[in-house]
């Protein structure tokens, strides 16, 4: 599947809001109250390191987004690039739409002169798992969220 990459415009909050919905769903979590406004405000914010683009099919309908952002990485006296979502429609999973929205970051990356991107995924998540070891093996570290 041929997709173009593009940044999010504020002409598609609803084709995003409706996507990020999915991607709450499928990870069986809710965006709270305001969540959305939240997000939508670091997107467009020139001040905040957090990005959103879009992968665009080949008729012009959105089939998938990345959000991702500058995290510190101490140990390395750097930053890195954080890639916090990735969605693709179901419809459309497994035809390339994934590793075009990786392969863009990717680059994005490179040209801040970041050593790497980052990501976390669910144990269960096997098909998007099969996509990032094409990329590198796990890593070890298990990720403890502990709410206050």
């Amino acid at each position: 599947m041929a997709v173009t990459i593009r940044p999010l415009s504020p002409g598609d909050r609803a084709v995003w809001e409706t996507m990020f919905q999915a991607y709450a769903a499928f990870y069986k979590t809710k965006i709270p109250d305001g969540g959305f406004d939240a997000v939508w405000g670091w997107i467009f914010d020139p001040a905040n390191d957090f990005w959103c683009d879009l992968a665009v099919g080949e008729s012009g309908k959105v089939v998938g987004f990345t959000q991702y952002q500058l995290m510190h990485r101490s140990l390395g006296g750097t930053m890195v690039c954080y890639l916090s979502d990735l969605y693709v429609d179901p419809d459309v999973r497994g035809a390339g739409a994934g590793r075009a929205l990786i392969d863009h970051v990717l680059k994005v990356a490179k040209a801040k002169g970041l050593p790497g991107v980052r990501w976390l995924t669910q144990e269960f998540n096997y098909p998007a798992r099969t996509l990032y070891d094409s990329y590198a093996p796990r890593t070890d570290f298990i990720l403890y969220n502990v709410p206050c």
